[in-house]
């Protein structure tokens, strides 16, 4: 049964992000668990792929670092089914659209059918050929996510109607990475987004402070937090666990008013 929905309610939700397989998959499985404690609602887990256009120089490490450890589509499978076994949050695969067609659409949702992964995030996929997937997906009670953009201004109508799961809405034009500020008009986004969506939204890229995923998660239903808790990974490596459960615990009290 997908999950999804469990992470936004009656609440804001904290949803966090980790490479898979990074530093190792030992302690790639520890950095999940962590953050689940910590608090957060949801958990983004990726893929890593040789080319992810969408990510900044901290990600894009990270699926280097992976990599070169020989973690590989099957043994993320492999990865959220360990941590499955401890947590119950939602988790969501993030990758790229070649690995997922590589795999093939039915095999590639029914695994995730199987161990309990409730969406697919492909920042590469074009809104227009999401169907594609999302409807071999659907098969397997798995969402694909979409996302919309300081540049999907004319199309918000159109991909929030149709929108699975939660959207992901991107704070800023580029890539990952944390930003100090983050300049665009996201209320007047999210006003538009919550006329036409039936799912959540919750805002992401960029936010790495308390501060900022409490100011994203009051104008939307949630804050998404990727490459400051991968920049934790980079500088402690197998060690990283207990930074990666104070850090999230400081966002996901923000996000939940606990502070």
């Amino acid at each position: 049964m997908n999950k999804i929905k469990n992470a936004f309610e009656n609440k804001k939700a904290l949803v966090g992000f980790l490479t898979a397989g990074d530093p190792t998959f030992e302690a790639s499985c520890e950095n999940v668990l962590a953050m689940a404690r910590a608090g957060a609602d949801l958990i983004e887990i990726g893929i890593p792929f040789s080319d992810p256009i969408a990510e900044g120089p901290v990600i894009q490490a990270a699926n280097i670092r992976a990599l070169s450890k020989g973690m590989t589509t099957d043994r993320a499978f492999e990865l959220v089914k360990r941590v499955r076994e401890v947590i119950n949050v939602p988790v969501c695969f993030m990758t790229y659209l070649n690995p997922v067609f590589k795999y093939g659409y039915d095999r590639f949702f029914g695994r995730c059918a199987e161990i309990g992964i409730d969406g697919l995030i492909c920042p590469d996929m074009p809104f227009e050929e999401k169907e594609e997937a999302a409807e071999v997906a659907r098969k397997y009670g798995v969402s694909v996510i979409s996302l919309i953009a300081p540049t999907s201004e004319n199309r918000i109508k159109m991909i929030a109607e149709s929108a699975e799961g939660f959207l992901y809405i991107v704070s800023s034009m580029g890539v990952t990475g944390v930003r100090g500020e983050i300049k665009t008009d996201l209320s007047a986004i999210m006003e538009s987004v919550k006329r036409y969506a039936k799912v959540p939204a919750a805002i992401g890229f960029g936010i790495s402070t308390p501060e900022q995923a409490k100011q994203m998660a009051a104008i939307s239903d949630g804050a998404i937090i990727g490459s400051a808790v991968v920049s934790l990974v980079e500088q402690y490596g197998e060690n990283a666990a207990p930074k990666i459960y104070e850090y999230v615990k400081s966002l996901a009290d923000a996000v939940h008013g606990n502070t």
